[in-house]
């Protein structure tokens, strides 16, 4: 007979499930799962705090498109991972938690940390729940990463009480369900009266515009995205983790001037992208009063959220591209022959106006100028990472990734130091690709002990630290009462201490050369830039 434990069944599911690797924190209700680790073939990346340890699992998925893991220890473990947990929940990224518990048989009787997490997570997670019997750890395991996938995707979380995960069960009794089979592998097309409405406003719109948010990568529609924007003809612009899902270079592509498209449209078309505070919950100026909106989403109650939609479609983002295409083609269409053009003069307009910033020979460097040569160094296929407040609003406007899954940001809940968990994701994912850290000097001091995860497991990564010398509004104003300012402190020597590489960089013509510096070190790397506080937040 081959007996095999809890933690060894549950290791053994997610490899199944296409997941190499594990982000945790060790401790004693989890160490069934770590002892597990090596035999199993997942590689288990310990962090410095949980929280990094969910970012991290919720990277993998933002830069794979496949499902993440991470495991925690009970009480204070799951504590400290709720925030990244509901990071992900907002942003839809997919993951499977597993949660440390106090063992069965200690129920109510006041271990150790023990507390009930499945209320916890339930409001921030597409499912909660406790296994209670080992040789269903597969089972629950696989269930989980379903709801995590199913229409708009986002983390699940699975308790897993001590005792079950060190039970010892007959291998060969044990159920593994077949991920393939269970796996959801039809996407949801819109229905057709719908999508032919939504075509026949396009087709008759002067000047149309398009939105497109996460769910056209979560669907992996890039590619249906561009055949319908050029078969419609109009300004396209890209948000969340739409970015990328265009090449910057695409003539139909625009960023500067979204107010100025949108503004002016006769039809707005928004895909897989909430109507959100980002697009002023869908209000004027940004949507004109007299304007059509056609909304297309995975999740009906997005659709019509804030304002009302003339045509609203539930639907996979890449399935109802694919049917507005087709509908499109077998349609003349209308259009304001100046119209792109229009939008791209206010885009040139734009650029124009921020030149001189650019270039700017100031010190304290302008983070425009900073950038502008982070811009220029950078290989077409970096992976970049914005962590932090008005310095990656700006950094947003400035690099464009040119693939899928290669910016990553805070995202709609605004969470602060998610950027050294999906920096060590992306290193792994892409271990021969630049992988770059936009992070704000407020940012640093969240998960900045996560360099010393870098170190240690060798997944070197390049931080450029936009030190503004506070938090954005009191750095700019030190008069205020809200002045709230931590000082030019040198983040890049803590990097040192740790065994990464830092400098501190201060006058432009030095950006290049430590970039190269950086990205030659071979460790985990630190570039700390003071800026022009004001800039910041007056540009």
């Amino acid at each position: 007979m081959a007996m095999i434990t809890g933690g060894a069944l549950a290791l053994r599911a997610l490899k199944k499930q296409g997941i190499p690797y594990l982000f945790g924190l060790t401790g004693e209700h989890i160490y069934p799962l770590l002892d597990a680790c090596e035999k199993e073939g997942i590689r288990f990346i310990d962090v410095r705090h949980e929280q990094a340890a969910v970012h991290a699992a919720d990277g993998w998925a933002r830069v794979t498109g496949r499902p993440g893991a991470a495991a925690v220890v009970a009480g204070p473990g799951i504590t400290n991972a709720v925030t990244g947990v509901a990071n992900a929940f907002q942003a839809s990224s997919p993951l499977i938690l597993l949660g440390g518990h106090a063992p069965v048989e200690l129920f109510l009787r006041q271990p150790l940390q023990e507390m009930e997490s499945v209320p916890i997570m339930s409001s921030i997670t597409k499912w909660a729940n406790t296994v209670y019997e080992a040789r269903r750890i597969p089972e629950y395991i696989n269930t989980a990463l379903k709801y995590a996938l199913a229409g708009r995707p986002g983390p699940a979380f699975l308790a897993c009480p001590q005792d079950v995960l060190e039970a010892e069960v007959e291998e060969a009794e044990v159920p593994f369900p077949d991920s393939e089979r269970t796996r959801c592998t039809s996407a949801v097309p819109g229905n057709p009266e719908l999508v032919r409405e939504a075509a026949r406003l396009l087709a008759q719109a002067q000047r149309p515009a398009v939105l497109a948010g996460s769910s056209v990568f979560w669907s992996r529609g890039w590619e249906e995205l561009r055949e319908f924007i050029e078969t419609l003809g109009a300004p396209l612009f890209l948000n969340a983790m739409g970015r990328g899902c265009m090449p910057p270079d695409h003539p139909l592509l625009f960023g500067r001037s979204r107010r100025f498209a949108m503004g002016q449209a006769d039809v707005i078309l928004i895909i897989g992208a909430p109507i959100d505070f980002r697009l002023s919950y869908g209000q004027p100026p940004l949507f004109p009063e007299e304007a059509l909106v056609i909304q297309v989403d995975i999740d009906q109650v997005e659709i019509a959220h804030n304002r009302p939609v003339d045509v609203g479609i539930m639907g996979d983002a890449r399935e109802v591209l694919k049917q507005l295409t087709r509908e499109l083609q077998r349609m003349e269409r209308r259009r304001d022959s100046n119209w792109v053009e229009s939008v791209g003069g206010e885009e040139r307009e734009r650029e124009r106006q921020l030149e001189p910033f650019f270039s700017s020979d100031a010190v304290p460097l302008h983070p425009l100028r900073l950038l502008r040569e982070i811009r220029d160094f950078l290989d077409e296929d970096a992976v970049v990472i914005g962590d932090g407040g008005a310095f990656v609003t700006m950094a947003a406007g400035v690099i464009r990734p040119h693939y899928p899954g290669h910016w990553l940001d805070t995202g709609k809940l605004g969470c602060l130091g998610v950027g050294t968990g999906f920096a060590l994701a992306a290193r792994l994912a892409h271990p021969d690709k630049q992988v770059l850290l936009l992070q704000g000097d407020g940012s640093f001091g969240f998960n900045g002990m996560e360099f010393d995860t870098a170190v240690r497991h060798k997944l070197p990564f390049v931080a450029v630290i936009g030190n503004n010398g506070g938090w954005a509004e009191g750095a700019a104003e030190p008069d205020s009462p809200r002045k709230y300012l931590l000082g030019f402190t040198h983040y890049e020597k803590i990097v040192e201490a740790l065994g990464g590489y830092g400098e501190w960089v201060e006058r432009p013509q030095d950006i290049r050369p430590a970039l190269e510096r950086a990205f030659k070190a071979g460790v985990p790397a630190a570039l700390n830039v003071p800026l022009d506080p004001r800039a910041l937040v007056t540009t």
